[in-house]
């Protein structure tokens, strides 16, 4: 990389700086002073690149990704090194799986540069995991999650609540209007991009992206015919009433080992296209769970999903993005879901019974009552 790319990339990073949004999601304006050696993973779409723009402006760091033609080529340390010469703070790279021996050249980087900043970025957790253990012990991982209902009341509302846990005392009741904007979350609020129109076509892009764009950096043995399989589960999870999977019939249907769709369903699930809901206590390594969700609840509204996957879908994604552990139930009687081993929950309507559950999640419900607690509090919680 010479001068002449610098002064590109600078042009590239200041377009990008004057399009950033007045108004940011609590995870992002919240967020407290960043580590030397970052890497930031989250679903598509979610606000990564505005995340790392937003804390690097009185940093005088370089914004690089790793995707763009006109650095493709570059060496990711030589990139660093001719950034460190020319005066900058720090390196953003966004998109690192795209960049030739991303880890080994992250590292040699945060050694040689010892008072420089190193900030990376990408779709998916897997990329951490695969990395060098060098990278794993230097680097600070950070998840962005979807967006919560209270991050979207905050960007569409400037409603700013404080998080609360939906288990304990709630300090909302609901008038129509937060109960109008929860319909709007569920149907469109999950991500950022929501504020620039087109949702849906929008979101059905990032699937397709991730599916062709990203999984096959994850597994570089994936087919046409395995990128074609991706795409029919997405659309068996849109229309079944059982959100289940039957691994026998999907491998003679499409011709593969139950290994390799077992590989495929991981990588769906590292990028956020779906989540896998085992039962209480299962550790197999190799499952499909006992439930599959979308693991963003709006694409059910936007493929035409049955809405009581969805409803559980919400439910899991709400808890597991606020750091909760959430499984199947072993006995369907006591209720759907276990959380963090230990409070048993029941999801459904506005007149959905407990059975023996702790809780019973309820949907079209306003106020909390009893040990019923309203869909809409469980945004709250982050």
């Amino acid at each position: 990389m010479d001068k002449t790319d610098v002064l590109y990339l600078q042009e590239v990073q200041q377009r990008r700086v004057n399009a950033l949004p007045s108004r940011l999601r609590p995870f992002t304006a919240q967020s407290r002073e960043l580590p030397r050696g970052l890497l930031l993973t989250g679903a598509r779409g979610v606000g990564k690149t505005t995340f790392l723009l937003h804390h690097a402006r009185e940093k005088e760091m370089l914004y690089i990704s790793a995707d763009n033609p006109r650095v493709a080529d570059l060496s990711l340390y030589d990139a660093g090194h001719t950034a460190f010469l020319a005066g900058y703070a720090g390196l953003i790279v966004d998109e690192v799986h795209f960049a030739r021996e991303w880890s080994v050249h992250a590292k040699a980087l945060y050694d040689d540069y010892p008072d420089r900043v190193l900030w990376l970025s990408d779709s998916s957790s897997l990329i951490l995991r695969s990395a060098a253990a060098d990278v794993s012990r230097r680097f600070v991982a950070l998840t962005m999650p979807l967006l919560s209902f209270r991050e979207f009341l905050a960007l569409t509302q400037e409603r700013n609540h404080p998080p609360f846990d939906p288990f304990g005392s709630i300090p909302l009741s609901a008038d129509a209007s937060l109960l109008r904007s929860f319909g709007e979350y569920r149907a469109y609020g999950t991500r950022p991009f929501f504020r620039e129109g087109h949702y849906s076509e929008r979101l059905q892009e990032v699937i397709n992206k991730t599916i062709h764009y990203d999984i096959p950096f994850l597994l570089p043995s994936v087919t046409d015919g395995n990128l074609r399989l991706m795409n029919a589960v997405i659309g068996t999870l849109a229309h079944a009433s059982v959100p289940r999977l039957h691994v026998r019939s999907l491998c003679a249907d499409w011709g593969i080992g139950s290994e390799k769709l077992y590989q495929l369903l991981f990588a769906m699930e590292s990028v956020g296209l779906i989540t896998i809901v085992r039962r209480q206590n299962d550790r197999k390594a190799k499952s499909v769970g006992d439930k599959l969700f979308f693991g963003d609840p709006t694409m059910y509204s936007v493929l035409g999903g049955d809405a009581g996957n969805a409803r559980e879908a919400l439910v899991v994604s709400l808890l597991r993005q606020s750091g909760h552990r959430v499984e199947a139930t072993r006995d369907d009687s006591t209720g759907d879901f276990v959380v963090d081993g230990r409070t048993t929950l029941e999801v459904g309507g506005r007149s959905k019974k407990a059975k023996s559950a702790d809780f019973v999640v309820r949907d079209d419900l306003d106020i909390a009552t009893g040990n019923a607690i309203p869909l809409w509090a469980l945004g709250f919680a982050y």
